[in-house]
């Protein structure tokens, strides 16, 4: 599944997102950390899901840059 990952400066480190998967966060140190740490996160949070029971979210959003 490809889910869309919002990632985010934060202070003096970067946080990272999935609106389809509520609760699944990461942060790191710079950009590319928090994109290995939010996919191992997004492992963890579907085998949480799973264990208990529950469906893991089909992904639906989408993101696109805009020019302003």
């Amino acid at each position: 599944m490809l889910y869309a990952v919002i990632i985010e400066k934060a202070g003096d480190n970067f946080s990272a997102y999935l609106p389809d998967l509520p609760g699944c966060i990461a942060t790191g140190a710079t950009a590319a950390d928090v994109t290995i740490e939010i996919r191992d996160a997004i492992r963890f949070h579907m085998e949480g899901l799973r264990a208990d029971g529950l469906e893991v979210p089909e992904p639906t959003t989408l993101a696109r840059y805009v020019q302003a």
